[in-house]
């Protein structure tokens, strides 16, 4: 489903509110993603970069609500922030802005709805609260490694640092609760294991409430892979359900050892998706067979759908379909083959896919170049018009792991070689053809 249901005057400002370390920034970073994919212009107002203009890396003192200087710079800090943001939304420059701050207090989150509120903007509170204690070290660590606080940082005194910040935090820090219930607002406790959702009014709030409760802040892997190199591959031609070729064969059996080379966690609980199709089903067999991970087939991870022009070479098309070749180089995102779809299509159709894999942990998704490169625009927040054009070479496993303030990429290249299916745009449709011992 696609947010295209939206009024002219939409406005909502995604205000995160909980103590360090409870997964906001991780959780404000993913909605960003969230609506970037799906074509909603959103933009992050992070009160800590506002606060480093000044203060680029403050003891835990500076947190201490006794200390005055502090507390005046970083209210000047939310001041700045939330200023930006209503300037942002008077330019007509968005419809989601998301300001990342503790937000720890009832004063505070009064100040910024009645500023919302008297800007036409609506607010939507998102409060992560966390008393699992495994958890919150694993944020610490994630936090004194990524955060530009601790930047150069001995990592073991900036973990101590760190939790003398959540201390002075939690002398002032106040729950929603009763008193705010004219907000809409969502709490997640313990990583999502709990979810309290009040005054949710209107469709786009309605929608990001049921992305933000599907995700959860545990540390985990997403690995994602190509099929091997396919009997289409060999001959240029797209789509199909063609088998896999010699060489692809080999891929299959090489990827349970190049998926123990990228460094699963042990005993981790690993689950292996893949679509419909026989290449993909076929290059993961020997994976599950090997690892005794649970496996699924996915229809909405099938391939791109390419119509008329199933089945056919680049050539091909541009020969018959010269009008279409040309249109598609222009416009790759948005184009629509004829009875096919566009990688607009796919994004939509990717969209269940996106909220279970938020609610999963490792997943290993082993899937067809467009869909890949959907979903990977998803994780590294990639434009709409650069992602169709995206190289995805074949026999290769690259590995994504969330990060508070992005998302860390690996590839993991097998020693076995595989024809180029890329196409770079406005290059000739002639496919490059395969030499007879190169179809081993």
């Amino acid at each position: 489903m696609r947010f295209n249901v939206l009024s002219d005057d939409t406005k909502i400002c995604v205000v995160m509110v909980g103590l360090p370390a409870r997964g906001k920034s991780l959780i404000a970073g993913k909605a960003l993603r969230y609506l970037a994919w799906v074509g909603i212009p959103a933009q992050i107002f992070n009160v800590g970069t506002y606060r480093r203009l000044d203060n680029p890396q403050p003891a835990a003192a500076f947190f201490d609500p006794s200390n005055p200087e502090g507390e005046r710079m970083r209210r000047a800090a939310a001041q700045a922030a939330v200023s930006d943001m209503l300037k942002w939304f008077r330019e007509g420059r968005g419809i989601v802005a998301i300001l990342d701050a503790t937000n720890s207090t009832k004063a505070r989150r009064r100040w910024i709805h009645e500023s919302c509120r008297n800007a036409g903007v609506e607010t939507l509170f998102v409060e992560s609260t966390c008393d699992d204690e495994d958890i919150i070290i694993n944020n610490i660590r994630e936090v004194k490694t990524t955060s530009p606080d601790y930047k150069g940082q001995d990592p073991e005194v900036a973990a101590r640092d760190f939790r003398e910040r959540i201390r002075n935090y939690e002398k002032v820090y106040e729950t929603i609760d009763e008193d705010e219930k004219e907000y809409t607002y969502v709490k997640l406790v313990n990583v999502g294991s709990t979810v309290i959702i009040n005054q949710i009014k209107d469709y786009l709030s309605s929608r990001l409430v049921y992305y933000i409760q599907n995700l959860h802040i545990k540390p985990r892997s997403i690995w994602l892979s190509r099929h091997g190199e396919s009997e289409y591959n060999l001959e240029g031609k797209i789509g199909g359900d063609a088998n896999l070729s010699t060489r692809g064969e080999a891929y299959a059996r090489a990827l349970p050892e190049l998926l123990r080379k990228s460094g699963v966690p042990k005993d981790a609980k690993v689950t292996i998706w893949t679509s419909t199709l026989k290449r993909t089903i076929q290059t993961a067999r020997h994976l599950a067979a090997e690892t005794g991970y649970d496996k699924l087939e996915w229809k909405a991870l099938d391939e791109l759908d390419s119509g008329v022009c199933d089945g056919l070479t680049y050539a091909q098309i541009a020969e018959r379909y010269p009008e279409d070749f040309k249109a598609r180089d222009e416009d790759k995102y948005n184009y629509r083959y004829r009875g096919g779809e566009s990688y607009r299509d796919v994004v939509i159709r990717l969209e269940p896919i996106i909220m279970e894999l938020e609610r999963s942990e490792n997943v290993i998704i082993v899937t067809h170049q467009a869909v890949l490169r959907c979903i990977y625009a998803y994780f590294l927040n990639m434009s709409q018009e650069k992602s169709p054009w995206m190289e995805v070479p074949l026999h290769t496993l690259i590995k994504l792991t969330p990060r508070a303030y992005g998302t860390d990429e690996q590839r993991f290249k097998a020693d076995i070689p595989a024809v180029s299916t890329w196409r770079g745009k406005g290059t000739s449709a002639h496919h490059q053809e395969v030499p007879e011992h190169m179809r081993v």
